[in-house]
């Protein structure tokens, strides 16, 4: 029973995980860039959930405008940084975009900091009510849980709708296989990757509710270290690949979990990075990624 316990707590936190990734698996496998401020949009999404809530209360109807104008806030900040800060770099040296990331990532960590309405200190997150549901005694799941794991299955499997069955999933496809052979085909590749920028910011915006609801402390800094563990979860299931960043992040969230269940709270992020060193030595694209042939 503390196996199965342990199991349900590390899919709802792979769940979020899993959200976060497909973020950076996108941006990468459309345009080769790591977006390393993905992980501040999380925070974005969760203040503005937490202003939504504090104004309209916790409940059902509090809880979908929160996710809403959380969705509609962070697409917004998603597709200015993308226009802003990257388009203006993408044919310049990688380099030069990972450091404008790294860049963006502390102008909004810091930024919030500074703002008189949000600052530097954490707060709590005003979620809904708790409720343990006891399953055969000694096994328990939270309403907060279930919340968890159902929103992102429905929003995973959205994803994958838009991705395999759309005209713009279609585009992005493309876009991602040959973005100059796609431009000559009459796709927009601006439009292509303003949208994907878009798209993995609502992900980011319904993961930061998520995490918020089940970690209830909001602060400038909370989306760090979801963001890095889920670019660890987009590595190990094989960065590029939408199923692998879904599969790295519930390996994460199972292996986060073991360990602090069965070992001890103070390694779990040095088994998340750990699995990150071993991955990258077995198997340096990922559990489902592909290595690319360059042709000379």
């Amino acid at each position: 029973m503390i196996v199965l316990q342990q199991l349900i707590n590390g899919v709802s936190l792979g769940s979020i995980y899993a959200l976060i990734a497909l973020g950076y698996t996108m941006v990468y496998g459309i345009g080769l860039l790591i977006n390393f401020a993905h992980g501040d949009i999380l925070m974005v999404g969760a203040y503005a959930a937490f202003f939504v809530l504090g104004a309209i209360g916790s409940g059902p109807v509090g809880m979908l405008l929160a996710f809403i104008v959380s969705m509609i806030l962070c697409a917004g900040f998603g597709i200015s940084i993308e226009r802003l800060a990257y388009r203006p770099l993408r044919s310049a040296p990688r380099l030069n975009s990972l450091i404008t990331a790294i860049a963006v990532s502390l102008i909004l960590e810091n930024g919030a900091r500074v703002l008189p309405f949000i600052g530097p200190n954490p707060r709590q997150f005003p979620r809904p009510a708790v409720v343990n549901i006891q399953v055969g005694g000694a096994l328990s799941i939270s309403n907060i849980q279930i919340i968890v794991i159902i929103l992102s299955a429905l929003l995973m499997l959205a994803l994958n709708y838009i991705i395999n069955y759309t005209k713009r999933g279609k585009a992005m496809r493309a876009v991602s296989y040959d973005m100059a052979a796609a431009s000559l085909m009459g796709i927009s590749v601006n439009r292509v990757i303003s949208f994907t920028f878009a798209l993995g910011s609502v992900l980011a915006a319904a993961g930061g509710v998520l995490y918020a609801s089940a970690y209830p402390q909001v602060n400038p800094l909370m989306g760090m270290m979801p963001g890095l563990k889920a670019f660890v979860a987009a590595v190990l299931g094989g960065i590029g690949s939408i199923p692998g960043a879904m599969l790295g992040g519930f390996i994460l969230g199972i292996a986060e979990t073991f360990t602090k269940g069965f070992i001890s709270s103070q390694f779990s992020d040095a088994i998340s990075f750990g699995i990150l060193i071993i991955v990258l030595l077995i198997k340096p694209t990922g559990i489902l990624g592909r290595a690319l042939r360059v042709k000379v």
